[in-house]
């Protein structure tokens, strides 16, 4: 069957709405004490969401003096939402403004953050959420030059991480030893947007140049290349379940556009349709286990959502939710986190400019109070299906899915640890796996021999150092006989002169020779009684 290639750019419509069990999504706003209040939302031009939500935090990229921070609110019963205060404790270690921030999939306690200071930073949040500002970092992953603006973590791989910057550079961490696997250096220019496939196999990337690449992750090698939008604006592009393609962008007049592609055929779109003239970055959310697409614009004040379907035109809208002011970020909350007992499907957390973060949930009308397994088949669990080492080694496997039924059971996490934490990136062995010189191993028997001397000097210096505390405590000590003996003398002296009368010659003072007797026996003779003298 064809896939619909060559057809005919048209104008979206919206008045053909085919029979969906989505048809009748509704979007609904939670009462204000139930949001997040006073929020100081960051005020970056950078085209990001600002937003990062898992089942236990929401994550927001906000302003702070000295560097970049972001604060993480918990969305337990204890921790109620309402006006945030001033002082709330931050994340802030980052020295530039934070512009992209990423929750775990297999760990909702740890976050990736990304800077203009050119570092990738990995968290790890305590439960109860901060109780003071954090600024120690799990690990510091340094390679980019230029700013860092996108982070994405890995779908099935554990402790994998995808850092775009600036420099045009993807590089994919494991995270568990602080390295880089592989770097992928074939854009021209600034990278817009990054996405993994449905098992992490295949990457797609959207560029400055107009071009939307799909890239094997591991050696950086380009599969397929072609022009997504004409306009020069910002696109974005996030693979689906069924392996297609859906990408947001501008025309040549500065349309906002919307299209559906096949890999194989990126440059024959199979629907390419026209919705406003607004000039907002189109950010598309998806959900893999309904098929829904949300398109959630920069500075718009409605959610769109379409159905993406094997029909014809295959993109299908459903409804647009209206919201009286503009939106500055927006983040999703995975499946995992949503309210199956109120057939809730979708959650969002919708910031606006004044600083108040909305929290908007849409679901699916049932009269029945059972649980609805055409609206939640099995979902992406927290587990993760391969490691970090397999995947590097060529291992690709499908998300480990989990059942909602029963609603979702965190599985026990252990803490993240590091095998090698913050080492200098100039040690390191290159990324496209090239052999040290000689040189370099000079270099580092030269280096281990000077730490040796080093470690060597201080020790001296110790024990050198512990040697004059001691003669000192010695010192101290022989001082305070000394004046104790002195004040004994005196008091000795003034006794003998008592003793000998007024105007006559003390015996120390007579002109007489010398006399074997010691100070003792001087001593034990004034302690004598009178008569006996």
């Amino acid at each position: 069957m064809s896939l619909g290639c060559n057809q005919p750019q048209t104008k979206m419509s919206f008045r053909l709405v085919r029979q969906s069990k989505f048809r009748h999504v509704y979007g609904t706003c939670l009462k204000r004490e139930q949001c997040f209040d006073n929020v100081r939302v960051s005020k970056s031009s950078w085209d990001s969401t600002f937003c990062a939500v898992n089942p236990k935090f929401c994550a927001i990229i906000v302003e702070s003096g000295g560097g970049g921070a972001f604060i993480v609110l918990p969305l337990n019963k204890i921790n109620k939402a309402g006006r945030i205060p001033p002082d709330h404790p931050l994340v802030g270690g980052h020295k530039g403004p934070v512009l992209d921030i990423a929750w775990d999939p297999f760990n909702d306690n740890v976050i990736a953050s990304g800077s203009e200071d050119c570092v990738v930073k990995v968290w790890q949040i305590p439960d109860y959420g901060l109780v003071t500002t954090m600024t120690e970092s799990v690990v510091d992953l340094m390679y980019h030059q230029r700013r860092v603006g996108m982070v994405v973590w890995h779908p099935t791989a554990n402790n994998v991480l995808l850092s775009a910057g600036s420099d045009n550079i993807v590089v994919i961490w494991n995270v568990g030893c602080g390295d880089p696997l592989c770097t992928v250096d074939v854009h021209p220019d600034i990278i817009y947007s990054c996405c993994f496939n449905w098992d992490g196999s295949l990457l797609l990337t959207t560029c400055k140049d107009k071009k939307i690449r799909i890239i094997n992750p591991r050696d950086g090698e380009v599969f397929e290349e072609a022009t997504s939008h004409e306009g020069s604006k910002a696109t974005r592009a996030i693979f689906l379940k069924n392996g297609l393609v859906f990408t947001t962008g501008f025309s040549k007049r500065s349309e906002r556009q919307y299209s559906l592609r096949a890999p194989g055929h990126l440059d024959d779109p199979i629907t390419m349709v026209e919705l406003d003239s607004s000039n907002g970055v189109m950010f598309p959310m998806y959900d893999p286990d309904t098929n829904l697409v949300y398109l959630c614009g920069k500075g718009d004040s409605v959610i769109r959502y379409f159905e993406i379907t094997p029909e014809v035109p295959f993109v299908h809208y459903i409804n647009t939710f209206q919201l009286p002011d503009p939106q500055r970020g927006i983040g999703m909350m995975p499946k995992r986190g949503v309210d199956v007992t109120t057939c809730e499907i979708t959650r969002f957390y919708r910031l606006n400019n004044n600083g108040f973060c909305q929290i908007i949930t849409m679901t699916v009308p049932r009269k029945s109070e059972l649980f609805q397994e055409d609206l939640y088949p099995d979902t992406s669990g927290d587990i993760p299906a391969v490691s970090a080492e397999e995947w590097g080694e060529g291992q690709n496997k499908d998300p480990i899915l989990m059942s909602l039924k029963d609603g979702y059971q965190a599985t026990q996490k252990t803490e993240l640890k590091v095998t090698k934490k913050k080492t200098n990136i100039l040690d390191r062995m290159p990324p496209t796996g090239k052999v040290k010189s000689e040189e370099d191993g000079k270099a580092t028997a030269i280096s281990s021999e000077a730490l040796e001397k080093v470690n060597e000097v201080t020790k001296v210096n110790d024990d050198l150092r512990k040697r004059i505390d001691e003669l000192q405590t010695e010192m101290k000590k022989f001082k305070a006989v000394f004046l104790k003996q002195e004040n004994r003398i005196r008091v000795l002296e003034n006794k003998l002169g008592e003793l000998v009368g007024p105007g006559s010659t003390p015996a120390s003072t007579q002109q007489a020779p010398p006399s074997p007797v010691s100070t003792n026996t001087v001593n034990n003779n004034c302690d004598m009684a009178p008569d006996e003298v």
